[in-house]
C-alpha cells in the first residue's frame, strides 16, 4: 500500500518537472539559456544539443551569446538556430554568435499564455491518470485481501491529498509563468 502511494506521489513530482522544463522553453522576451535547449546541431553527422557543443551565455535580457568549442562550428550551429524556427536570427563575427532576442508583441504573449494553459491541463490530466492509476491498484489490493476496507479508505485519501497538492503546484507555476510573459 504505501509503495503504491510513494509510486505515484513519484510520477506526479515528475509530471511537475516535465510541465516546468516545457514551461522554461517558452518565451518571455527575456533572453535565458533555455530558449534554446530544443536545438540540436549537426556536429560531424551526429544531431548534438546545442550546449554541448558550445557555451551558451546570456549577455542582458534581450541577447544569448554562443561559442562554440570547435570554431569551425559556428556556421554549422547558426543553421541549426535559423532550422529550429524558433524566430531567432543569429549574427556570426567568424568564432561566436550573438543571438537578439526580440521582445514580444501583447498578441504573442496571449499566445503564450494560451499555450503555457494547454501544457497546464496536460500536467493535470496526467496527474488525474497517476492518481486513476494508484486508486485501482489499491482497490486490487483490497480485493486480494492485501489490505482492508479502512487501509483501503485511507490510501485514497493520501493518494487525493497528493493529487490536490500536485495540482496546486501545477497552478502555481502556471499563475508564475503567465505574470512573466504578460510583464513588458
Amino acid at each position: 500500500m504505501h509503495q503504491i502511494i510513494k509510486d505515484a506521489g513519484n510520477k506526479m513530482d515528475k509530471t511537475l518537472e516535465a510541465l516546468r522544463s516545457e514551461l522554461a522553453k517558452v518565451r518571455t522576451g527575456k533572453a535565458t539559456t533555455a530558449l534554446l535547449d530544443g536545438v540540436k546541431v549537426d556536429y560531424y553527422g551526429t544531431l548534438t544539443p546545442i550546449n554541448q557543443v558550445g557555451n551558451i551565455t546570456v549577455l542582458d535580457p534581450h541577447t544569448l551569446s554562443i561559442t562554440p568549442w570547435d570554431k569551425s562550428m559556428v556556421q554549422a550551429v547558426d543553421k541549426a538556430i535559423l532550422e529550429a524556427n524558433i524566430g531567432f536570427n543569429p549574427v556570426s563575427d567568424g568564432t561566436n554568435l550573438k543571438i537578439p532576442v526580440p521582445a514580444l508583441t501583447e498578441e504573442r504573449r496571449k499566445d503564450f499564455v494560451k499555450l503555457v494553459k494547454k501544457f497546464g491541463e496536460d500536467a493535470k490530466v496526467a496527474v488525474r491518470n497517476v492518481r486513476r492509476d494508484a486508486n485501482e491498484r489499491l482497490k486490487k489490493d483490497e480485493k486480494d485481501k492485501k489490505m482492508s476496507e479502512d487501509e483501503l479508505k485511507h490510501a485514497e485519501d493520501e493518494v487525493q491529498k497528493l493529487t490536490d497538492h500536485h495540482i496546486k503546484m501545477i497552478d502555481e507555476v502556471l499563475k508564475h509563468k503567465e505574470v512573466e510573459i504578460m510583464e513588458v
